[in-house]
Formats: structure tokens, sequence, C-alpha cells
């Protein structure tokens, strides 16, 4: 486990084999969570576990990638040997059965690594695959519909592109933000970026997690940590690597010597 809260999360959601339940609950972290289907979820190095409190492990979360097909296909087990906690597959080129295939695969390899694994602006398809959950943009379908698609035990996150946004979006229901992008990027042609103030903003009054993206790798991510970031999102930075694994972990150093807090 690269982040220690979330050993302790998952050993806490142990459940004796052969047990059988219809409804498990369990509270970590003083979240509470309920699991309508109480299936078990094989976890590496934790066994078999009953349930999965995906807050506990979002609030715990520091480095999140972001890729398409090719990328995951790519980059997704060194990303995860090197600490990522979330993955997101965002491909707006690929057809609805090849989102559910790929959802299907990456999302056991994720769950395997201890990872969430997210469907970017389809709730349905996050749903259909089993997903941790689902993220939207600010042009996509709202949080409120998104949350009632995928129900209340999956995730919803919320892109947000200044300081308004994210104020209007920790007021949504959305689980977590996103913050940016603070570098132009190719991955968001033609969105401008927004510097370092909305991330100083999210550090000081964001209680809800949240991350910064937007042309963020080892270069420039000392820059919002140091503006307050605990947390953030990638995509070219490990997807594109010569070796994902060493990014990983170059970005995790980077980020895992502040607490982790609702930043």
């Amino acid at each position: 486990m690269t982040v220690g809260g979330r050993g302790a999360a998952l050993s806490a959601l142990r459940a004796p084999v052969g047990r059988m339940v219809a409804r498990t609950h369990v509270r970590l972290a003083d979240t509470h969570v309920r699991c309508a289907d109480g299936r078990r979820r094989a976890q590496a190095a934790v066994g078999t576990l009953w349930c999965v409190d995906r807050r506990a492990r979002l609030h715990d979360a520091r480095l999140y990638l972001v890729a398409d097909l090719a990328g995951l296909d790519r980059a997704l087990d060194g990303a995860l040997a090197g600490g990522v906690d979330l993955v997101q597959l965002r491909d707006k080129a690929a057809g609805d059965a090849e989102l559910l295939d790929a959802g299907a695969r990456f999302g056991a390899r994720c769950r395997a690594a201890g990872a969430l694994f997210l469907l970017n602006d389809r709730p349905d398809l996050a749903l259909a695959a089993d997903a941790d959950g689902v993220h939207v943009g600010q042009d996509d379908e709202p949080v409120v519909a998104a949350r009632a698609r995928v129900g209340r035990e999956r995730l919803v996150g919320l892109s947000t592109h200044g300081i308004a946004q994210a104020r209007a979006g920790a007021r949504s229901g959305a689980d977590y933000l996103a913050v940016g992008p603070v570098h132009a990027t190719p991955t968001k042609a033609g969105r401008p970026a927004i510097g370092l103030e909305p991330v100083r903003f999210a550090a000081a009054h964001l209680e809800l997690p949240w991350f910064a993206i937007g042309g963020l790798d080892a270069r420039t991510v000392g820059a919002v940590v140091a503006a307050g970031a605990r947390r953030i999102v990638v995509v070219r930075a490990i997807a594109a690597a010569h070796d994902p694994e060493r990014a990983a972990r170059a970005l995790r150093a980077a980020l895992d010597g502040a607490p982790v807090g609702a930043a």
C-alpha cells in the first residue's frame, strides 16, 4: 500500500470467509457508506473484502491518473506500482462497447492494486462497468443527475476552472473537485490556464477533497504543493513517460511530504 491510511482503512473491512450478508454497513474515518450489493471484492495483500469505503480512500488519495485507452494500456500497471490512487478512463473517441470492455479490464487491475477506478462523462457506463464512480465536466451532465444515475455508493467528481466554479462545485454534491488547468495543456486545447490563485483559494476554503490539474509534472508539481495542493491529477506526466512507475514515484515523493487534509 502506498498510503498508510489506505491499508488501515481496508484492513478494517475484512470479513470472515463464507459469511454471507445481503447488506453491509461500515464506518471508516467517520464516513458512513452503504454498499447495497454486499459483494466481495478482492484487494491485493488485503484478502477478501465485502464492502469498500470509497470515500475514505478518496480522502487518503494523492495521485490521480487520467488517460485514454492507449495510455492506460501502456502505463496503468507501472502507474499503480508507482503509487497512483485513482485512475480515470477518458477517451472521447471510443465507443460504448470499447469503454465497457476496457472498464472491466482496467477496473479489475485497479481493484487488485487498491486504487479507485472512474469513467469520464458517462454515469450509465460507469454503473454498467461497476466502476467506483464517474467524473463530469462543466458542460457534461450535472452532478445531481450523475448522482441519480450512479447512486450514493459511487463517487462523482467535477471539473472546475476558476474560483467561482470551485465555490459552486463545493455546494454541488460532488465528492471531489478538480481545480485547473493550472497550466495550459494540449489535453484541454483552447482552455486558458487559470494559474495558482484558484489553487490557493481551494486550499484555504474547500472542505471536500480536491485535486490540482493541468500541465502538472515533476517540474511543476512543487509550485502547486507550495500553493496548498495535496492532491494532483496528471495525464502525460505518467501516461507518456518512458518509465510510468518511476514517473509516478517521483510525483508521489513530491506529494507525500504534506499532510492529507480536505485539501
